[in-house]
């Protein structure tokens, strides 16, 4: 089967971690984790189309800022993906609209890669099935396999440990970044110097959270995010942008996702999400703001 002349897309949702629980480095550097992950109905675009010659774009509000050679996960993921399939490459044109931030916390590289290794599955080998391509995603990164699956799940070990979520209610929120990156490595390697005591480990999960309300207070109460602290003290914006959204009274729960420097806050519903981001929009203008679902 080859690409069309028309572009084939995918979705690349943006990753939320609920929750991220970290423990120390392992004799090996990798600190093993304990984070509820969600997905956002916002997020970034891959798109596979015929081509003479093997190519790959970057578009979009941030795609000049994200590399367009081997570094790319979109790049890896294809180049794993061909290594299993074997045989000859045909020619094509993978392109990412790249509407997320770079070093956000949203795991925009492994969503995108899961996108383009699902994207090239329907296109080049349909009878390929996701658990075929779990794997590839995982070696992409600690993300990988969790972004591949793209449904909230909670995600232990180095993130390829992977269980359903508790049931949870619709859940409505406003993305915040203050126009800044934060490399996971400088995030981690801040984090080293002052390890939570209580590690990775697991809250006790609800089987079921029925309101917003409900999910935001146990969230508040029972979890936490260890990179948070040590993000703001690399780049105190994120902090800013945490004091503000938590002095907005349609935030039940505002917090950092992933190693930042993106925050989010948790509203009662879709009407109160739009209402927090309009207000942001016009308050900071500088910050990118997007008011979501997730689930």
């Amino acid at each position: 089967m080859r690409p069309s002349a028309s572009p084939l897309a995918a979705f690349a949702p943006a990753k939320v971690n609920l929750f991220l629980h970290v423990g120390g480095p392992d004799a090996e550097g990798y600190h093993p984790i304990s984070s509820l992950m969600v997905f956002a109905d916002v997020g970034d675009q891959v798109m596979i189309q015929a081509s003479d010659a093997p190519a790959f774009e970057t578009s979009g509000p941030f795609g000049a800022a994200i590399p367009a050679d081997g570094d790319n996960l979109v790049v890896r993921a294809a180049r794993a993906f061909h290594a299993k399939l074997g045989g000859p490459v045909p020619p094509y044109r993978l392109i990412l609209d790249k509407r997320l931030p770079i070093a956000a916390g949203l795991g925009g590289g492994s969503s995108d890669a899961g996108a383009a290794l699902k994207l090239l599955r329907d296109t080049l080998a349909p009878n390929l099935s996701d658990d075929d391509l779990e794997p590839l995603a995982a070696s992409l990164g600690s993300d990988g396999a969790a972004c591949l699956r793209a449904t909230a799940l909670m995600a232990e070990g180095r993130g390829e440990i992977l269980s359903p979520a508790p049931a949870l209610p619709a859940l409505y929120a406003v993305l915040v970044n203050p126009g800044v990156p934060s490399p996971t490595g400088a995030v981690y390697r801040a984090y080293d110097a002052a390890v939570h005591p209580d590690g990775a480990a697991r809250p006790i999960l609800p089987e079921r959270l029925e309101t917003a309300e409900e999910a935001a207070a146990w969230l508040a109460v029972a979890t936490r995010n260890d990179l948070e602290a040590p993000a703001v003290a690399l780049e105190p914006r994120i902090g800013e942008a945490l004091d503000v959204l938590r002095e907005e009274p349609e935030s039940l729960l505002v917090r950092m996702s992933g190693s930042g420097a993106t925050c989010f806050a948790l509203c009662a519903g879709d009407i109160e999400a739009e209402t927090l981001a309009e207000r942001l929009e016009v308050l900071r203008p500088d910050w990118w703001v997007r008011r979501c679902r997730l689930s």
